[in-house]
């Protein structure tokens, strides 16, 4: 994997990464000492926001200069965050970049687009459940992919969105639309999924112990159970994370993510009842397991595709983020269903979601050539692949990267 001119990377030994269940959270601190219970959902704002460029009388809100007269997000920590000024001025320059595009781009651009989508799935839900009242296959199995679809593209691309506030340029908003995407639609915790997200997972990219995505492993489970059935239980295991994880949150908190994940739970399954006419209690929950778990395989796939197998680090031996998100993120092909349900910044633009995750899907897809073009120029890595190759790297070499712990990499010549 080329690092540039005199950039040798290296792997060394094994680390017990300690890997936990699917979906659930390491509960190591944070490097800054911060414990999960303490987040709150102010955490949005520690990941590193895109801002207009400074200069010509117009002070950016968000954004300032570091010690070496680079630009970097207010308030945040640049040794936290691999923000790059003097010497080390790639993220920088390549910032000034993507800053271009984003001010040249309308609102539309920016939230639009991604909204619309949103809304109109949620146009999409009566449609749905009215086909499930049908007696003929075609029109009901055209509910049960339409309720999955919509389900997967708010759970999923509502989700995320929201955990990085790219929804509304309105923090408040932002915490409204975490709320209804996290809790509400995803029957999960916004405290601890906009923690764990954005904080470990987007702050410490890779790196053992703390963004190593080693919480999506299940080593006690074989290749083909682990690939082709363990997904369809993931409608079922959400709630119950979640419920253990309250213990890390506030009461006031606690009983609002209660309150919302009932609520949401409980009008899938109403509307089943009455306005799909669904006869039988159970019947009603099969079909919500169903629609839940429609495109839990690739979802699963995904989050496991893009990091896992890359090269891991130590959190004392860590490169800048410029290096660390080159290296330690993969691109997937464009695919109409999954840019639709997942958004484009998991599938086909992920390297660029890592590198400026305050952007909508569709300010990250607008960005893409931007990234890849300057990733090229400046020799760095920018990892592409398919999904089906991916998905035969896991199957056969499944043991070394879904078992074992993975080898530490070091960087020479650029730490």
């Amino acid at each position: 994997m080329p690092l540039g001119d005199g950039e040798v990377a290296r792997r060394r030994g094994q680390h017990n990464s300690g890997a936990t269940g699917l979906g659930g959270t390491r509960g190591e601190p944070h490097e800054d000492g911060t414990a999960p219970g303490g987040s709150g959902m102010e955490v949005t704002a520690e990941e590193p926001q895109l801002g207009p460029a400074l200069g010509d009388g117009d002070a950016a809100a968000g954004w300032g200069e570091d010690a070496g007269g680079g630009l970097q997000p207010a308030g945040m920590e640049p040794e936290q965050f691999g923000v790059l000024g003097g010497e080390e001025s790639l993220m920088a320059e390549l910032s000034e970049r993507v800053q271009k595009v984003v001010k040249s781009s309308s609102w539309w651009e920016r939230h639009g687009v991604d909204a619309s989508i949103l809304a109109c799935s949620l146009l999409a839900l009566p449609a749905g459940f009215l086909c499930l009242r049908s007696a003929r296959a075609v029109p009901f199995l055209a509910g049960i992919l339409i309720l999955g679809v919509v389900h997967h593209t708010l759970s999923v691309k509502g989700s995320h969105l929201a955990s990085h506030n790219a929804l509304s340029e309105s923090k408040s908003w932002g915490k409204v639309w975490a709320v209804f995407f996290i809790e509400l639609c995803s029957a999960f915790t916004a405290e601890q999924a906009t923690y764990n997200h954005v904080k470990l997972h987007h702050g410490y990219t890779n790196v053992i112990g703390l963004g190593d995505s080693s919480t999506w492993k299940l080593p006690f489970l074989n290749r083909y159970v682990y690939m082709f059935v363990a997904p369809l239980a993931v409608p079922i295991i959400t709630p119950l994370v979640a419920l253990g994880l309250l213990r890390n949150v506030g009461l006031k908190e606690a009983a609002r993510t209660m309150c919302c994940m009932s609520l949401g739970l409980y009008c899938h399954y109403w509307l089943l009842l009455h306005a799909s006419a669904f006869q039988s209690p159970w019947s009603a929950l099969l079909c919500m397991l169903l629609t839940r778990s429609l495109l839990a395989h690739p979802y699963i796939h995904v989050n496991i595709f893009q990091h896992i197998g890359l090269p891991m680090f130590a959190a004392d031996r860590k490169p800048k983020r410029i290096h660390l998100m080159s290296l330690g993120v993969l691109n997937l092909p464009r695919n109409a269903l999954l840019d639709w349900a997942f958004g484009h910044s998991l599938i086909s633009c992920h390297v660029e979601h890592h590198l400026f995750p305050g952007l909508s899907d569709n300010m990250c897809l607008k960005i893409k050539p931007v990234v890849s073009q300057y990733l090229k120029e400046k020799k760095l890595p920018y990892n592409e692949d398919t999904y089906g190759a991916r998905l035969r790297l896991f199957l056969r070499q499944y043991e070394e990267l879904m078992v074992h712990a993975p080898p530490i990499t070091e960087l020479v010549g650029i730490q």
